[in-house]
C-alpha cells in the first residue's frame, strides 16, 4: 500500500498515474487536471506503442510506466450508427482491453484502478432518474447493448477482485459527454457533435434544410467534458468503495429541444427534417447523481447552454482541419 494512501483519500502529487486514453477527448482533460493538481508523473500510452487488446502490450506498458494508479478511459466508442455497424468489435475490443488491464494490474499489485464505464450499461427501461442500484434490472437498449455489456462486465470483475484479492478498483458511470475536442467524424460521433457539424456545415454551404435522426421525442442528459474530468479526479482522490457511481448533471433534455437549441446557437436559419425511420435509442436518460456528491463532493458546474456555445465555437474554428 502506498504511503500516500490514507483510509479516505490519496495525495496524487507524488504518484505515477497511468491514463489509458489520455490523449483522447476525455483523457486530455483528465491529464490537464492532474497537472493542475501538481502531478508530474503522468504516463499516457499511445496506441501505436501499446495495443491494449494484447496481454503482452499491457505487461510491457505497466513495466515501462510502473504506475501507482491506473485511470482507464480508453474505449472503442461511437453513436447509434457505429454501434449498429460494429457490435462485435465494440464488444470484443472493450471487454478484452479492460479485463486484461485489470488482471495485470492486480498481479502487479497496482494500488488503485479507476475504471470509467458507460451510461449504455443501464437497462433500456430503467426508471428515471437512473439509480446505480438499478444497473442489473434488465437488458440494455439493443442498439448499444454489446458496448454497454462489455463495459459493465468490468464492474463485475472489479467487485470480484476486491472481494477475493482486496484489489482497490472503482467504477464510474458517466452520462453522455460533450465539449471542445469531441469527435466530429460522422461515422463515430455522438449526438451533440453530429448535430453541431450538420448545422455549422449546412450554414457554411447555404443549405436550406438539415436532416435529423429519429423522432426527437427521447430525452438525454449531457455532461460537459471538463466537469467529467474533475469528477474522475475527485473519485481517484477520495473514493475507494465497490459500488458504481453515476457522473452527470441530473438534468435531461428532449432531443428535439436539443436540436433546436443547437440550431439557434449555430445561427442556421433553414428547416429541420426528421428521418423517423432511424432509431431513437433509449427512451429516456437522466441520472440520480446524489452518490457522487455524497461520496466525493462532485457537482457539475458548466451550464448546458454555455457548454454548447464553447463546443460550437471550437468546431467552427477547426472545421477545415477536422474535415
Amino acid at each position: 500500500m502506498n504511503p500516500t494512501n490514507t483510509k479516505n483519500s490519496y495525495d496524487l502529487r507524488p504518484l505515477t498515474i497511468l491514463v489509458t486514453g489520455g490523449a483522447g477527448f476525455l483523457g486530455s482533460y483528465v491529464v490537464e487536471k492532474l497537472r493542475e493538481r501538481g502531478c508530474q508523473q503522468i504516463f499516457v500510452p499511445r496506441s501505436e506503442d501499446y495495443d491494449l487488446r494484447e496481454k503482452e502490450a499491457i505487461v510491457q506498458m505497466y513495466e515501462d510506466s510502473q504506475p501507482d494508479i491506473v485511470i482507464h478511459l480508453a474505449a472503442v466508442v461511437g453513436g447509434i450508427g457505429a454501434n449498429q455497424k460494429y457490435p462485435g468489435k465494440f464488444f470484443y475490443d472493450n471487454a478484452v482491453m479492460g479485463i486484461q488491464l485489470i488482471e495485470q494490474a492486480r498481479q502487479l499489485g497496482i494500488d488503485k484502478f479507476v475504471c470509467v464505464g458507460t451510461i449504455c450499461a443501464y437497462p433500456k427501461f430503467t426508471p428515471v432518474p437512473f439509480k446505480e442500484d438499478d444497473l442489473w434490472n434488465g437488458y440494455p437498449e439493443e442498439t448499444n447493448a454489446p458496448y454497454g455489456l462489455a463495459k459493465k462486465i468490468l464492474l463485475v470483475q472489479l467487485q470480484a477482485y476486491r472481494q477475493q484479492y482486496g484489489f482497490n478498483g472503482v467504477y464510474l458511470l458517466p452520462v453522455n459527454l460533450y465539449g471542445p475536442g469531441d469527435n466530429f467524424d460522422p461515422e463515430f460521433s455522438h449526438i451533440i457533435p453530429a448535430i453541431i457539424k450538420k448545422f455549422v456545415d449546412a450554414k457554411r454551404r447555404g443549405d436550406k434544410k438539415v436532416l435529423a435522426w429519429g423522432t426527437g421525442e427521447v430525452t438525454r442528459e449531457f455532461l460537459y467534458v471538463e466537469d467529467a474530468a474533475e469528477a474522475i479526479i475527485l473519485a481517484t482522490e477520495r473514493y475507494n468503495k465497490p459500488d458504481p457511481v453515476n457522473l452527470g448533471t441530473g438534468q435531461e433534455i428532449r432531443v428535439k429541444d436539443l436540436v433546436y437549441l443547437i440550431k439557434e446557437l449555430s445561427g442556421f436559419e433553414g428547416e429541420i427534417e426528421w428521418d423517423t425511420s432511424q432509431p431513437d435509442g433509449q427512451p429516456r436518460r437522466r441520472l440520480d447523481t446524489s452518490r457522487a456528491k455524497e461520496e466525493f463532493g462532485f457537482e457539475a458546474k458548466v451550464a448546458f447552454r454555455e457548454g454548447l456555445k464553447r463546443t460550437i465555437e471550437w468546431y467552427e474554428k477547426r472545421r477545415e482541419e477536422i474535415g
